[in-house]
């Protein structure tokens, strides 16, 4: 079984970050008004990112990686800009 690390945005244009196992049943949940409170008051919500992992620790790990980056990584990674990113990356080391 594979685990999903996804990114919505929000109707707010917000991005919601989780993982789950069923990724098309979770994105259906969260528009449906019970995925999440946040999703619930932003939605409809619209995928823009997902990832695949061996194992739910995996995600879970990915998942907290994300939720701690600036918006600005997150898009150039949605982008998939990782010149981009890999430049965000070192300004925020220094």
């Amino acid at each position: 079984m594979l685990f999903h690390v996804y990114i919505l945005r929000c109707a707010n244009n917000a991005f919601y970050i989780g993982y789950t196992a069923d990724l098309n049943k979770r994105v259906a949940t969260h528009n449906a008004g019970r995925g999440s409170t946040y999703t619930k008051r932003n939605g409809p919500v619209t995928l823009v990112y997902s990832e695949s992992f061996p194992s739910e620790s995996d995600a879970m790990q990915r998942e907290r990686q994300l939720k701690c980056w600036s918006r600005a990584k997150k898009q150039a990674l949605i982008d998939g800009d990782m010149m981009h990113l890999h430049h965000l990356a070192k300004r925020q080391k220094h």
